[in-house]
């Protein structure tokens, strides 16, 4: 609804623009602030349909979608961004496996919104006992300094929310590291052996 209500917008002010250049009125700034609009609401856009595939991400596509939603990113912000894993077979449920996806679509959303990052790296590693995603950038930082866990995040109100909730519906642990002005570090944990939801 949003995405539709920004186009109808932009189609309106289009239209009085029109009427101001053929009465021979500048125009020029006008453009470029619309410009800048369609542009946002496209990444947006975009965002959504990446949302909506990771319902059917599985362990045998994961790391191919999660490799192109990296690759993705790095070509529509212009931020180099680097996914790098030591998994050569995925054997994650999927439920695991679409949570994971949706983490790491939110964190590169924060990115581009809020770090003004140059550079971004995602991992992802697993061992006998637990599946480990990391998310860094060298942007600002969240407004706070320091290394807090989920719990401490929710008692203090801070911290990136959907993420939070994200971690907490496969009965994972979130550490969030936060350097103002140098960047900051998310890194996921989630054990092998946890019983999770089956429908979220």
């Amino acid at each position: 609804d949003g995405a539709v209500q920004s186009l109808i917008a932009a189609e309106m002010q289009l239209d009085v623009l029109r009427r101001q250049a053929d009465s021979g009125k500048p125009v020029g700034a006008e453009l470029v602030r619309i410009q800048g609009l369609l542009r946002e609401e496209v990444l947006k856009l975009r965002e959504l349909m990446q949302q909506m595939k990771a319902i059917d991400v599985d362990a045998q596509r994961l790391l191919g979608v999660l490799n192109d939603t990296v690759e993705r990113f790095q070509r529509e912000t212009g931020i180099s961004a680097r996914f790098v894993t030591d998994i050569e077979n995925v054997d994650m449920p999927q439920r695991i496996c679409r949570e994971i996806l949706r983490i790491v679509q939110e964190g590169l959303v924060n990115i581009r919104k809020h770090s003004g990052a140059r550079h971004v790296l995602v991992r992802l590693g697993s061992n006998l006992k637990k599946w480990n995603l990391t998310v860094e950038d060298d942007g600002r930082g969240f407004p706070f300094a320091g290394r807090f866990s989920r719990n401490q995040m929710e008692e203090s109100g801070k911290g990136p929310m959907i993420i939070m909730e994200r971690v907490g519906l496969i009965a994972g642990e979130l550490t969030v590291e936060s350097n103002p002005g140098q960047g900051s570090r998310l890194e996921v944990i989630v054990p092998r052996d946890e019983e999770v939801p089956h429908e979220f």
